[in-house]
């Protein structure tokens, strides 16, 4: 989603009033219900919150400067600064040391980079398709990127082929350095 993102492709910048910050906190807090917690830290009331438009009807949120979350169509997806901020609150899934490179570059994941001997899926009953998953690596700290899935956890053990995660967002790509001033 962020392959060739530059600040050309932004439309417009404005504030956020005080009742749409209420409103993105719920929402956030309906969509992640472990960030209900750290919520006021995420978003303090006195923060500058701003919406970015872009191309492709993608919204960039900042907090003080920072891209914490965005949104495409409907759906608030944490950028990797929130997510190595708070990183007990999503979805996660985990590949294996040889998709590490593959992820850092771009590539979508496949479903046997998701259930080889270093990677991880959640228990039954496991995440739905089209949910929102941080990906961790195996041996590594932080997330390395934000993906969504394109056919349940589930689905992904038993079939075993093809592609399992569409990449979003990942570290080094143009959301990840993008800077406002």
């Amino acid at each position: 989603m962020f392959r060739k993102f530059s600040k050309e492709d932004i439309h417009s910048r404005s504030k956020v009033k005080s009742s749409i910050q209420r409103t993105l906190k719920s929402k956030l807090v309906a969509q992640y219900p472990a960030l209900e917690p750290v919520i006021d830290e995420l978003i303090p009331k006195k923060s500058h919150i701003e919406l970015i438009k872009c191309e492709d009807k993608i919204q960039l949120y900042t907090v003080d400067g920072e891209v914490l979350f965005f949104q495409k169509f409907d759906e608030l997806i944490p950028s990797l600064r929130l997510v190595h901020k708070f990183p007990e609150a999503y979805p996660t899934v985990q590949v294996d040391r040889g998709a590490i490179k593959f992820v850092i570059s771009g590539a979508n994941i496949m479903c046997p980079g998701l259930t080889s001997a270093g990677a991880k899926l959640p228990e039954a009953p496991g995440y739905e398709q089209d949910s929102i998953v941080v990906i961790n690596a195996e041996n590594k700290d932080g997330a390395l990127a934000i993906g969504k899935l394109l056919m349940s956890t589930e689905d992904i053990k038993n079939i075993n082929k093809g592609h399992g995660v569409e990449l979003i967002h990942h570290l080094g790509d143009p959301l990840w350095s993008f800077n406002l001033d």
